[in-house]
């Protein structure tokens, strides 16, 4: 059973994630260890297990990228854990520029107002991707959606190092 049946949902990328949620608190209430605590040791175990696949499943599918992920899996294009590279050369130009950017924020004369600024661009640029990746997604296009999916995990790596970066200027 895939992540999606398990949880009662259309395979697909868009989701609800209220339903989501809520479907997996009642999965948590019915399965959860302590409701087999007094149970045979292998229902006891069934029961760890189950919920251990519920979690799993609950992870993957409530983050967008690890869903893209999953689905494309299931589709037969799994590229987790994949060291492979782009090919995009304008997005290789572009991961360039921004590390360029990230680099001089500290020499900026209002480093905070800089951080802002970029960072707003950069979230501006991760929203198109997924909307670029929805799309991708919803046609059946699993090989341009495996690119914006590589694309939007470099851009997630430079959000994070640009909040570790302001964090650096504020313990200053």
């Amino acid at each position: 059973m895939n992540h999606f049946e398990l949880f009662g949902l259309v395979e697909g990328f868009e989701l609800d994630t209220l339903q989501l949620a809520d479907t997996y608190r009642q999965l948590q209430t019915r399965f959860h260890p302590d409701r087999f605590a007094t149970a045979p040791e292998r229902e006891q175990l069934a029961s760890v297990q189950h919920a251990a696949q519920i979690n799993e499943a609950f992870t993957t599918l409530k983050a967008p990228l690890r869903r893209a992920e999953y689905l494309l899996s299931l589709r037969g294009t799994d590229i987790r854990g994949e060291q492979q590279t782009l090919q995009d050369t304008a997005f290789l130009m572009q991961q360039l520029e921004w590390r360029e950017r990230l680099a001089d924020l500290k020499d900026d004369a209002d480093p905070e107002r800089a951080i802002k600024d970029f960072r707003s661009e950069i979230r501006h640029d991760h929203q198109l991707l997924m909307q670029q990746l929805t799309a991708y997604l919803a046609a059946g296009e699993d090989l341009g959606a495996a690119d914006c999916v590589r694309k939007l995990k470099f851009v997630d790596k430079l959000l994070e190092e640009l909040e570790r970066f302001e964090d650096s200027l504020l313990e200053s």
